[in-house]
């Protein structure tokens, strides 16, 4: 369970981090706070970011819809739960993919995948992090190639990431339009699931998986 002085710490590391002028906390901003959708990196750090401002950015990752909701969610979770409340709670994961060109990773992943975009960082960029509804894959800039020449051979289905998803049927149709490259095609697994698997242009395996509806 998310503790409410730690999340009061993020709060003020995001307001030191946009009082720095530091550009990606303006990406974070932009993704999730709708206000601040239209606007540049450059507009988003030259505005009255305050420490409200935030708490809010906050409160919606943490799926509220401002502090005073995730304040009161909190305290109603932390007495349904009192008893398992040292207990940490992990509440996301975010994927490390190594690519060889960041714009090009950016390119396929928002192109063909339908993510956004929510920062790059360098010049020329060396990470990123892509975004869909809920999920986030970060990007990291290695040196060519990715994986060496007999990897494939020796890990058919090494997998990068799986992605949860509602509609796996839809989704691989969606995809199937975009001219994504498929390494598994749609299919149910003996365990009940739903999956296929997308192959990126530095060959990393992204698998979707949801219930076989």
């Amino acid at each position: 369970m998310p503790n409410i002085e730690n999340l009061r710490k993020q709060a003020k590391t995001y307001l030191r981090w946009h009082r720095e002028r530091y550009y990606p906390v303006a990406a974070q901003i932009r993704w999730i706070l709708p206000r601040y959708r239209d606007q540049s990196d450059r507009e988003i750090l030259d505005a009255d970011f305050k420490l409200s401002d935030a708490q809010e950015l906050v409160a919606r990752k943490h799926g509220f819809a401002d502090w005073p909701a995730l304040v009161k969610g909190i305290e109603t979770m932390t007495k349904s739960t009192a008893s398992d409340s040292r207990h940490p709670l992990v509440l996301s994961a975010e994927p490390q993919l190594f690519v060889s060109d960041i714009n090009v990773s950016c390119l396929f992943y928002v192109r063909k995948l339908g993510f956004e975009v929510a920062f790059q960082n360098g010049e020329p960029p060396f990470y990123a992090q892509v975004f869909r509804d809920g999920a986030r894959l970060n990007l990291r800039k290695v040196g060519p190639p990715v994986f060496d020449a007999g990897f494939r051979a020796r890990e058919v289905d090494a997998l990068s990431a799986t992605l949860t998803v509602d509609d796996p049927k839809q989704l691989f149709l969606e995809y199937q339009a975009s001219g994504a490259a498929f390494h598994q095609l749609l299919r149910i697994e003996p365990w009940g699931a739903r999956t296929f698997i997308v192959q990126d242009p530095d060959g990393n395996l992204i698998a979707f998986s949801g219930e076989a509806t």
